[in-house]
């Protein structure tokens, strides 16, 4: 890059599994440079996108972290919208999909549609984990395996060289967290649960003061949680997620 910019983060949705009253699922833009690629695309982001960008959203790339609905699901109405809605006329989207994504999405079209109902507004690619991609110009993406029960579930770390934004998706304790968010400017972590609660064996999501661990232990400059039901709220020190919330980095 020539002149300084910042990197700006949008939070597009932030509720858990479960959406909280009125708001929308993962999804998170990152923009450097006059680039944007949005992280997870859950329920309601899309019209969440529509809301800013008028008839369409305009993004640069999506890149996914796993396949549980809540991170995914507005794909599918982004086919039709593209397909026959006022996204007809937009150039395919890049979507970038953890390793064998390709298949999973064939699977999901055959239930939901036709196999390759997808290549109606994206163009999709996999990931490979450690492997560095640009899923657009001037951002780089690192995606790192991370414990969400018994799926195949990543970390993005997002760079344009000059800063960092880690995301956590979704996952448990591990300290392969604290090594994706090592020295990031940003911290983006889910804490869906409340201290001490077990949501499964393995596990698949944190407790706030679990975020905040692996946060201190990263020696990140920033934390922000998420994917936080609104029926547990936290101790006002620590920042939460908000949909609409529009950070610089």
């Amino acid at each position: 890059m020539g002149k300084y910019m910042k990197v700006r983060v949008t939070v597009v949705g932030c509720s858990p599994a479960w959406p909280n009253p009125g708001g929308a699922q993962s999804g998170y833009l990152v923009e450097a440079d006059g680039t944007t690629v949005l992280l997870d695309c859950g329920p309601g982001v899309l019209a969440r996108l529509r809301e800013e960008n008028g008839d369409w959203p305009d993004v640069d790339a999506v890149v996914l972290t796993h396949w549980h609905l809540d991170h995914w699901g507005d794909l599918v109405p982004w086919v039709w919208g593209a397909m026959a809605g006022p996204g007809r006329d937009r150039a395919k989207v890049p979507l970038w999909l953890p390793p064998d994504g390709k298949e999973r999405l064939k699977e999901l079209g055959a239930s939901l549609g036709w196999e390759d109902m997808w290549c109606c507004a994206f163009a999709p690619t996999e990931y490979e984990e450690g492997v560095p991609f640009r899923p657009a110009d001037g951002l780089e993406v690192i995606a790192m395996r991370l414990p969400h029960y018994t799926l195949e579930t990543y970390g993005l770390r997002v760079t344009d060289g000059r800063r960092s934004v880690a995301y956590s998706g979704d996952t448990g304790p591990s300290n392969r967290l604290v090594d994706l968010a090592r020295d990031a400017d940003l911290f983006i972590c889910e804490a869906t649960l409340e201290r001490g609660e077990l949501d499964g064996e393995p596990r698949g999501h944190l407790a706030a003061d679990e975020a905040v661990a692996a946060f201190e232990a990263s020696h990140a400059r920033r934390l922000l949680l998420t994917h936080r039901p609104i029926e547990l709220p936290l101790d006002g020190a620590l920042e939460q997620a908000f949909d609409g919330m529009e950070l610089e980095v």
